[in-house]
């Protein structure tokens, strides 16, 4: 049985989304229990139908909510009966096996890092989404944990990503790349001129340098850059899918003729809209820090919370967290 905390005040809009999205994971999972850490008068009422799950529910009284206009370090350090402090801890004394929040980002990556700890050897967490691609899905590290990076960060983006894709998506020997405007070795700023030669020598099938066309077409299984510009990358691809999918819609319906199309087209839309779907993956994985913790979108509907859900359960039980460990330990000696 994986147990799992569910921030239920995370969120624009909490706490139903996290209440109905842990509900639709319960259901869906019966090897899993969920602790909705918030306030409990808030939590109650979104939990009348689910009686059939009720029993691996669990309310944590958290009535201390971290917004996202106050200082993420200053809250966390203070505000200890939040959703996201208690939720670390309980991963941190082994009380629960991981951590789902749509909430700060911020607080979310320094509770990871002050309240759960850092895998060590790792210096930096980083936040690795699974994007769509071509030919199925690829890991983007960093999007936007660390937007200021030095060389042996990004090296260490490659061994996470590497130990993510091992363990959880089960490649048996991933392709790593580096996000950079040329093939050439050479290309790049001094941050990704120095990275390239950091990964070079790394334990891990480095395929060398990918160009932002590249990116979607699964020339790599991980594709690493810094918070700054994976954060771009993350957000640029998410609006031209959005747009795409927009404008052929519209053209779909702009005469009777394309309508007759769309209608015998209608399922190969729809398999196409699911694998473009952010709702499908959930949130992005927290990698670095001792535990399965995924920080869901802000935005996140409950379809959205359940998949960030499946996505936590499915770290913790495949043990990702030492892998990572292991895979640095390896490096280093």
């Amino acid at each position: 049985m994986i147990k799992l905390v569910l921030d239920a005040m995370g969120g624009d809009h909490a706490p139903q989304a996290p209440c109905e999205g842990a509900v639709l994971a319960l259901r869906e999972d019966k090897d899993l229990s969920i602790v909705l850490a918030g306030v409990p008068d808030a939590i109650e009422p979104y939990l009348k139908d689910a009686g059939d799950v009720r029993e691996r529910v669990s309310v944590l009284n958290a009535p201390e909510i971290i917004s996202n206009s106050e200082s993420a370090a200053m809250a966390v350090r203070q505000k200890r009966d939040s959703a996201v402090v208690r939720g670390m801890l309980m991963v941190r004394e082994k009380e629960a096996d991981g951590f789902v929040s749509a909430g700060s980002t911020g607080a979310v990556l320094v509770g990871g890092m002050l309240r759960l700890g850092r895998v060590p050897g790792i210096e930096r967490p980083a936040l690795a989404p699974l994007m769509p691609g071509a030919k199925g899905q690829f890991l983007l590290i960093d999007c936007g944990a660390n937007v200021d990076s030095k060389p042996e960060y990004l090296a260490q983006f490659g061994l996470m990503g590497d130990a993510f894709m091992r363990q959880v998506m089960k490649l048996e020997k991933p392709r790593v790349g580096l996000a950079n405007i040329g093939a050439e070795e050479e290309k790049g700023n001094q941050l990704y001129i120095a990275a390239h030669q950091l990964l070079k020598k790394e334990d891990i099938n480095f395929i060398g340098n990918v160009e932002a066309r590249e990116i979607p077409s699964n020339l790599a299984d991980v594709i690493v850059c810094d918070g700054f510009d994976g954060n771009i990358i993350l957000k640029y691809t998410e609006g031209v899918a959005a747009t795409l999918m927009s404008l052929i819609k519209r053209e779909l319906m702009a005469d009777t003729r394309s309508k007759l199309g769309a209608l015998l087209a209608k399922p190969a839309f729809a398999r196409v809209r699911k694998q473009m779907d952010y709702t499908e993956v959930g949130g992005a994985p927290l990698l670095g820090v001792q535990g399965a913790v995924v920080k869901a979108h802000g935005s996140s509907n409950a379809k959205a919370i359940r998949g960030a859900i499946r996505q936590a359960a499915l770290m913790a039980r495949s043990g990702v967290a030492a892998a990572i460990e292991q895979k640095i330990s390896t490096q280093s000696n």
